[in-house]
């Protein structure tokens, strides 16, 4: 509600009785677009819950600003503290030995800091070109960014508060609010392996780009788990739970972030149990400059860069095309990443033989020896997953 105040530029008497997630009609009635303040440049595709993506040409900088950064919630996030440094976060669950609550304020002081550029993605960006239409937000390509992310090690907390033997998954609950408002019900509830849960770059973060993580990115305490989908890197954390099974949490169970564990042809219904849950995320670029639609002198060289990433893997080499992929030049420019799970960017240059309408194509290998398809990946029941290779227009003149 607060946050809501400062959109209208008042308080709002009776906004108890507002509707969660619903937007003022002061906004919804306007001709200006909608906006978070913090925000910059995102294209709103949803208000109910408030999901944003970033458009390719404002993803160039090295690291993700704070402002760029894509939003994707599933309920209401809670209001901002004013003192975060005693929000709580409790460490349990059943194969935990000794559950322990922590203040922020007591894992900054109890462990070692560290920060790690950590690139999240939406397993869902890219749905928007599946056909038959999957359900959900329709995304294009920028639910993605790669920003530095200080905090703590998941590790060294489930460590402390002892993991017993039996232990195969962790699971967050966060403190955002169901969309029905319904305190019983759970927005989202995911998870992750204890291997990955384990890993040197997974974080319980406070700050993103050396600033408190923005209120709809998850202030004033998130989960950050690189590489894999966005969803099991819970805002707004409140419990982190070590279980003994894979966590059956909201948004875990029937077919959200899965994809059939076998290919099948567009529009196929898929039984549950046929259904695997995504973890890395596979390998993919964008082309972040210039935007896309510009017109170029014949004769010059055609300068344009990007960012590339590949899950839990690096990406090894990059490649583009101006004649829609029949061949594929190496680029020679392509930078490692600060630390393993951050994206890298690369740079590239190609001289066109002649006017007229080109489309210059990207596509990353990673260091297993995976391309992108120039195409579509596999069709899949929630539009998960497409990792096709961009594209951006150029007329030559």
């Amino acid at each position: 509600m607060a946050m809501m105040a400062a959109i209208v530029g008042s308080n709002i008497p009776f906004g108890s009785n507002m509707p969660s997630g619903l937007i003022p009609a002061a906004l919804a009635n306007s001709d200006v677009p909608f906006k978070i303040q913090g925000k910059d440049g995102l294209v709103y595709l949803n208000d109910r819950p408030v999901n944003a993506e970033a458009p390719p040409h404002i993803l160039d900088d090295e690291f993700t600003p704070a402002e760029h950064f894509f939003i994707r919630n599933n309920g209401v996030p809670p209001e901002k503290t004013n003192d975060p440094e005693n929000w709580t976060v409790e460490i349990s669950g059943e194969s935990c030995e000794n559950p322990t609550t922590f203040t922020v304020a007591q894992l900054k002081k109890k462990f070692k800091h560290y920060t790690y550029a950590l690139q999240i993605e939406c397993g869902g960006n890219g749905r928007s070109e599946y056909n038959p239409p999957a359900k959900g937000n329709q995304w294009s390509t920028g639910a993605v960014g790669c920003g530095r992310w200080t905090g703590v090690k998941l590790k060294d907390v489930l460590e402390y508060c002892g993991i017993k033997k039996d232990a195969v998954y962790i699971g967050y609950y966060g403190r955002d609010t169901h969309l029905s408002g319904d305190p019983s019900k759970v927005a989202i509830s995911r998870g992750a392996p204890m291997s990955k849960a384990l890993e040197e770059e997974s974080l319980l973060a406070w700050a993103y780009e050396g600033e408190d993580i923005p209120l709809v990115n998850g202030y004033p305490l998130r989960l950050v788990m690189g590489g894999w989908p966005a969803s099991v890197s819970g805002k707004w954390l409140k419990q982190i739970v070590i279980r003994n099974k894979v966590h059956d949490g909201t948004k875990m169970t029937g077919q959200s972030y899965k994809v059939p564990c076998n290919p099948v042809a567009p529009g196929t219904k898929v039984a549950d149990e046929d259904m695997c849950i995504i973890e890395s995320m596979p390998v993919k670029s964008l082309i972040t400059f210039p935007k896309s639609g510009v017109t170029h002198k014949l004769g010059e060289k055609f300068n344009f860069r990007g960012k590339a990433w590949a899950g839990d893997l690096k990406v090894e080499q990059m490649e583009v095309s101006i004649d829609f992929g029949a061949t594929w030049k190496k680029v020679k420019k392509l930078k490692d990443p600060l630390n393993r799970l951050a994206w890298q960017s690369w740079e590239a240059s190609v001289k066109f033989p002649k006017t007229g309408y080109y489309e210059v194509w990207a596509r990353a290998m990673d260091s297993a020896g995976i391309r992108q398809p120039i195409i579509l990946p596999g069709w899949n029941p929630r539009g998960y997953l497409n990792n096709a290779c961009h594209r951006i227009a150029v007329q030559v003149v």
